[in-house]
């Protein structure tokens, strides 16, 4: 069950409070920061995770995967890096287009200052 993120007030959440919102272990939580890399959350100084709304989002995305939709983690980490890929020049005519453009616009700035 995903947590409404509209109702966090709080800087940060300990790992305790996000095992609470979502109901699963600390262990769990430890276990993917090890397996998403992009799930990194902030340490205090004693070595405490601190998360962020943005990190209780990110993991309220791959417990949505594994947990409710049946991903395994290998396939939750392929739809994520689908979903955050950017897309490239190569298969995007459109991109590659104003890539062009920019680097014209940026050779007669250069030219002109």
């Amino acid at each position: 069950m995903k947590p409404d993120l509209s109702q966090l007030t709080k800087r940060y959440y300990t790992i305790g409070e996000v095992a609470e919102m979502f109901g699963v272990t600390r262990s769990l939580i430890r276990y993917w920061e090890s397996e998403f890399e992009f799930l990194k959350p902030h340490k205090n100084s004693k070595g405490d995770r601190r998360f962020t709304i943005q990190n209780i989002d990110q993991f309220a995305q791959i417990y949505q995967l594994v947990k409710e939709q049946g991903f395994t983690l290998d396939g939750a980490r392929k739809v994520i890096k689908n979903q955050t890929g950017k897309p490239s020049a190569k298969s995007n005519p459109l991109l590659k287009r104003l890539q062009n453009i920019r680097k014209g616009l940026q050779d007669l700035h250069d030219r002109m200052g």
